[in-house]
């Protein structure tokens, strides 16, 4: 309404103007400017798409990150967010950023597999320990080194961000020990490190996108599924599964990438303050999707009917000989002897605890 009502009185002193200067309109003089239109229109959007609601930790950082540009461009540059896969779902979205349709997206890295191998580092089960281990991972060079993966691809890494540690659920009994996952059908992400560990503990894993995961419960198309506690409680998953395990046994994170050719054809003085703000709500999200799990976990607890199990320490131990097979197949395809290194590094703690 302002932006109509600021228009429309711009129209009418120009008719004035002319009305009542007709020499200096006839004669080429130019008209007197307007600050406030000019900044309109030379205002840069960044749409930015993510597949998962917005009271998610990715959901959340999104809208932070839109906040946070806007501050420190003081408006030159607006981020329109959409969630819930609005404009691309969780198969369209890469192909919609190489094709500039949308200039950022944040998949989760377990998407990213599909792309180079190398992201099956974040699916090996037991990786980190706690957040502060993911958040040290991270930030290492290491860590930074997969923002650059795809840049010959036209694909720039802004961040990685952290959802956290999933946990298991099932519609058919409480999975604590590895028998207990033998038949049964396993939503995962598409990743061959994920479906290698599923097969290992005798289960049969189907590949869903986060976006029908909703759909595909409603229609049982698997007994049981992997997911932080932010979506189990996001997507009600509680309401359609019957046991809980706090498992702590893998990462969930998401790489945001902007269109490369977008980026670079982003002013000098602009491209620092974006990145500036992608630093900040990275470190955000790490402390919020920690604090989000834990709250929800409560709520989940003491409002739903799901049966929570935790995973003991001792229960821990009959797990880790099932998930060498999963670190192997990793090993087998890695490329960066960094990574590969802190694999064996990590599959050695393992099987020392």
């Amino acid at each position: 309404m302002k932006y109509l009502i600021g228009t429309s009185l711009l129209v009418i002193f120009i008719i004035l103007y002319i009305l009542f200067h007709p020499l200096d309109f006839l004669s080429g003089k130019e008209l007197p400017f307007d600050d406030e239109q000019e900044g309109l229109s030379n205002q840069i959007v960044i749409r930015f798409s993510h597949v998962v609601a917005e009271n998610t930790p990715k959901g959340l950082a999104a809208q932070k990150f839109a906040q946070l540009v806007e501050q420190k461009t003081n408006g030159l540059v607006k981020v329109e967010v959409f969630p819930n896969a609005r404009l691309y779902t969780d198969d369209e979205e890469l192909k919609a950023l190489r094709n500039n349709d949308v200039q950022m997206i944040a998949p989760s890295l377990s998407k990213m597999t599909k792309l180079n191998s190398d992201w099956g580092l974040f699916d090996l089960p037991f990786l980190f320990q706690n957040k502060e281990d993911i958040a040290s991972f991270l930030s290492s060079k290491a860590g930074k080194k997969f923002l650059t993966l795809h840049e010959d691809e036209g694909i720039k890494g802004l961040a990685l961000w952290s959802n956290g540690f999933k946990q298991m659920t099932s519609n058919v009994n409480p999975v604590q020990h590895p028998e207990d996952f033998v038949g049964q059908r396993f939503r995962i992400m598409p990743s061959d490190i994920i479906a290698e560990q599923f097969q290992a503990l005798g289960a049969s894993p189907i590949e869903v996108p986060f976006d029908q995961l909703y759909s595909a419960l409603q229609e049982d198309q698997f007994d049981g599924q992997e997911n932080t506690i932010s979506n189990i409680y996001s997507r009600r998953i509680y309401g359609f599964q019957k046991y809980l395990t706090i498992s702590n046994h893998g990462f969930l994170g998401y790489a945001v990438l902007i269109n490369e050719k977008f980026w670079n054809s982003l002013p000098d003085k602009v491209k620092p303050k974006i990145q500036e703000a992608m630093n900040e709500t990275t470190n955000w999200m790490i402390s919020q999707s920690q604090k989000m799990n834990d709250d929800q976990l409560k709520w989940i607890e003491k409002e739903s009917s799901i049966q929570i199990h935790y995973l003991s320490d001792k229960d821990k131990m009959e797990w880790y000989p099932k998930f060498k097979p999963v670190y192997h197949k990793f090993l087998q395809s890695v490329h960066s002897k960094e990574l590969k290194k802190f694999a064996e590094e990590r599959m050695e703690q393992m099987e020392t605890q």
